[in-house]
């Protein structure tokens, strides 16, 4: 039974919390920090538990110091973690990590030496049961202190950060921290200053060293705090030409690579300002919009290409970090020299001047009249908004086609539909949109179509397809085929996403039998029918496929 005791199981989740924390993390500065502080918390419930599975007086106090001596160990552990969270590891210079440490140490060595029984006694020579002397309270007095600058710390980095996502870091840690403070002062109540009055309760401080460690697991995988270093590829760029520079949110440096001393000169630490950078090139093209673009747009990537000063030619590039989230972590700016490049494309550009110039009227004027006759020619057959053919190139083709199939008996047919609820889409998300609705439909059509059929936009948001060498069967399939690729093609509309139903009629013609004297009227005459069908698809409900008579 000694092994379901609270303080072992807390032992496990924290061992447990512990091995993941490795396996699922790259490990950085931060994360040695953080795994060597959860290493101590570890040890109390592992003292704890072990002082029970014994009887050798000995060993209870092996156990038991090496548990106190762990928590005389939280209180500077914690102040570092939160100076490596919080970037500010430039305080910590050798002086000041001994200033501290003393502390802490000497609190420990007092749990260890425990001269005449000043830290603790054993009750009736068991360990199990102990009396506190003036040590462990001087010991709880400086793991307080230690937590009250702590706290200090956290509500300063929380106050001078501007950033939301390191804002929401910064307050789950700061809730981890109140946890383990309430659990420790219930432990010292319930345990320690009430044990005459109030059950013992084992586990509390156990408990409260899982809990506050969870708030950190939970920041780790949820905020990613220690994610946008490694990100980078440290032990990669460094030895990239290319010059690198990783910034956080807030335009603080991260990581500058040698390669970016030709181009810019930043350390760790400092903020990198792009405006101070591009300041004396704010004449050059583009410069403006791409510090536009820098300022309002983070999670967009930008490049661009600058003259420095020297001659040089240099692209420019910037990539966001970005979190499952999409929120923006960080910036990687990168500088690359082109300047060869760019001297190599000026020298055959000025070769081949002398040439271009010698043919350039030329072929200016013959490019023209191709784009002109181009034009004209796809203007004059087709629709300007979809692509598809235009109703009076439908209608000659027709007018050849429908008197060859009568001749030689040769089986065609014709769609006619239009877009369900048109107007209110139009009504509701604008024109804009309603012309996008119109583009995508006829793509969804098109890409269901064969080569031999034709699409044309008969007005508005109306269509006809003509299908040569298709019987009604035939044409059928095709109809209920075209049908779902038009409802499987959705339209974004802000956050939206606009679904979109057709109504179809369909006309096969079979008879062959008939005489026809004037093309278009029977053209007419098929319209008219195909027409009804598709009005009384609309009537039975719309996004049907109904077959004309």
């Amino acid at each position: 039974m000694g092994l379901l005791r609270p303080d072992f199981l807390l032992f496990v989740c924290l061992f447990l919390l512990f091995v993941g924390v490795i396996a699922f993390n790259r490990i950085t500065q931060t994360h040695k920090v953080y795994l060597a502080f959860h290493f101590l918390m570890m040890l109390w419930p592992l003292g704890q538990f072990a002082v029970h599975i014994t009887d050798y007086p000995e060993y209870q106090s092996f156990f038991i110091q090496l548990s106190f001596a762990a928590v005389g160990l939280i209180g500077p552990g914690w102040l570092f973690f939160v100076l490596f969270l919080t970037g500010r590891t430039a305080f910590l210079k050798p002086w000041r990590v001994v200033a501290i440490l003393v502390p802490s140490l000497v609190s420990v060595a007092g749990v260890v030496w425990n001269p005449n029984h000043l830290f603790l006694k054993p009750y009736t020579d068991t360990y199990a049961e102990r009396e506190y002397g003036p040590l462990f309270w001087l010991l709880t007095f400086i793991q307080f202190s230690y937590l009250f600058v702590t706290l200090i710390n956290m509500f300063h980095a929380l106050r001078a950060d501007s950033s939301v996502h390191r804002r929401k870091q910064l307050a789950t840690t700061l809730i981890g921290m109140f946890v383990l403070t309430v659990f420790s002062v219930l432990d010292l109540l319930v345990n320690v200053l009430l044990e005459d009055s109030l059950p013992v309760i084992p586990g509390l401080m156990s408990l409260g060293i899982l809990l506050s460690d969870c708030c950190f697991v939970l920041a780790i995988y949820r905020y990613g705090m220690f994610d946008i270093l490694s990100m980078a590829q440290q032990d990669i760029i460094d030895h990239m030409t290319t010059g690198i520079v990783v910034i956080d949110d807030n335009g603080k440096v991260l990581e500058a690579n040698r390669g970016s001393v030709p181009f810019v000169q930043t350390a760790k630490g400092e903020t990198f300002e792009m405006e101070k950078f591009l300041a004396p090139l704010h004449n050059q093209e583009e410069v403006g919009e791409f510090l536009y673009r820098y300022r309002h747009y983070p999670q967009e990537r930008l490049q661009t290409e600058i003259s420095l000063q020297d001659s040089r030619h240099v692209s420019l590039q910037i990539s966001p970090v970005l979190d499952d989230m999409k929120s923006v972590l960080g910036r990687v700016i990168t500088f690359h020299d082109v300047t060869e490049l760019r001297k190599l494309v000026d020298e055959m550009n000025r070769k081949n001047e002398a040439l271009h110039e010698r043919n350039l009227e030329l072929i200016t004027i013959q490019e023209e009249l191709y784009r002109v006759n181009l034009k004209l020619e796809q203007m004059a057959i087709t629709d300007g908004l979809t692509g598809c053919y235009n109703r009076r190139f439908l209608m000659q083709q027709l007018e050849h086609e429908v008197l060859l199939n009568l001749r030689y008996r040769i089986p065609f047919s014709i769609f006619l539909f239009d877009i369900d609820f048109f107007k209110q889409i139009n009504d509701r998300y604008g024109h804009l949109t309603g012309d996008e609705v119109i583009r995508r439909t006829a793509d969804a059509v098109k890409a269901s179509l064969r080569r031999t059929d034709i699409l044309a936009r008969y007005g508005g948001e109306e269509f006809t397809v003509y299908l040569p060498h298709t019987n009604q069967e035939q044409a059928e399939l095709l109809a209920h085929r075209i049908m779902q690729a038009v409802a499987d093609n959705r339209v974004e509309a802000g956050d939206e996403e606009i679904g979109i139903t057709i109504s179809m009629g369909i006309i096969s013609e079979n008879d062959f039998d008939r005489q026809v004297d004037d093309v278009k009227e029977y053209l007419r005459s098929l319209f008219s029918r195909v027409d009804a069908a598709l009005y009384k698809a609309k009537n039975e409900g719309r996004n049907r496929v109904v077959t004309a008579s």
